[in-house]
């Protein structure tokens, strides 16, 4: 670290600055000290330089360690439990799995269509009096699922772009694009404090790049469940959209676990507190227990409400 001066409208000013390399580009983080140098400011502007810097170590890297062979085996063997297999679905089950996935992912982002107007709308093209952007995201989310059932892509930055243009199409004039340079974004919770900050504008590509190349890499050393968890947990970190993330990040996930012959998970509205502690835990330490416990639990819901169907139908 060192000191820079700058003049500014004719006046001195000093910054703490590191820099540092990322591929093949050098950034820069800067910190201002004011008018005047003093110890004081000097170690607060450190201590924010290395907190940033401890911030992009943790979002460059998808599971920052590797998982040793006994937690691997742990979760090969929660796999085993898990109470649906990808096989035994009907056309009916997918029918109702992207019903209630539709529903609670969009409503997790405050769309305001019951699950019963979205059952109608999807069943029947039946429009409720309602936001025609919800409607509209409603059907691209349905389609996006129907879209990763078809495809035999595993990952890439286009097939992000690609979900993110079919949910989103009919709603947003920036469907299918990356935030562009002056977007950052920054997710606040209902009190108004700083729950996560998405990556910088500028690292995007690198990071969605370093996500697509560890998944490449590791797709045969890790089960499914870790390598969705992983995917979805990091791509939420970056937050490559302006709007969209989590809508788009769910069904990556969902790719990732089909082309790992894992059925799809729906998170449920009503557990979107523990969803968010989950991405927190990710985010802060990339402990992935609290994932893969909430994945667990979904799973067995799922297959109750699979199952209740197939009773109400009988």
């Amino acid at each position: 670290m060192h000191i820079e001066k700058r003049k500014v409208n004719g006046k001195l000013k000093y910054f703490l600055a590191h820099s540092y390399r990322e591929g093949s580009k050098v950034h820069k983080i800067r910190k201002y000290l004011g008018n005047k140098i003093s110890d004081e400011r000097i170690k607060i502007a450190e201590k924010l330089i290395l907190e940033e810097i401890h911030k992009y170590t943790i979002i460059n890297d998808p599971l920052h360690m590797a998982l040793s062979k006994e937690e691997i085996d742990s979760i090969r063997k929660l796999e085993a439990k898990i109470p649906l297999k990808i096989s035994h679905l009907s056309q009916q089950d997918w029918r109702t799995f992207s019903e209630l996935f539709t529903y609670n992912t969009n409503a997790i982002e405050g769309s305001k269509l019951t699950q019963e107007e979205v059952k109608n709308l999807l069943e029947k093209d039946k429009w409720p009096e309602k936001s025609k952007e919800d409607i509209a995201e409603a059907l691209g989310v349905d389609e996006a699922i129907a879209y990763i059932r078809r495809t035999k892509e595993h990952l890439s930055i286009e097939l992000i772009k690609k979900i993110h243009h079919i949910v989103f199409r009919n709603s947003k004039p920036f469907a299918g694009k990356l935030r562009k340079k002056g977007e950052d974004v920054v997710v606040l919770d209902s009190k108004g404090n700083v729950v996560h900050e998405g990556a910088p504008q500028e690292r995007l590509n690198h990071l969605l790049r370093e996500l697509v190349d560890w998944y490449t890499k590791n797709k045969s050393k890790y089960p499914g469940l870790i390598l969705g968890a992983v995917v979805h947990n990091q791509f939420e970190n970056i937050h490559p959209f302006r709007d969209g993330n989590g809508r788009v990040g769910r069904i990556i996930l969902n790719n990732t676990l089909l082309k790992h012959g894992l059925p799809p998970l729906n998170i449920d509205f009503k557990n979107r507190m523990e969803y968010y502690a989950s991405l927190q835990a990710y985010e802060k330490a990339h402990d992935l227990k609290p994932t893969i416990n909430l994945y667990m639990k979904e799973y067995n819901e799922l297959k109750t409400k699979l199952g209740d169907h197939k009773t109400t139908k009988t």
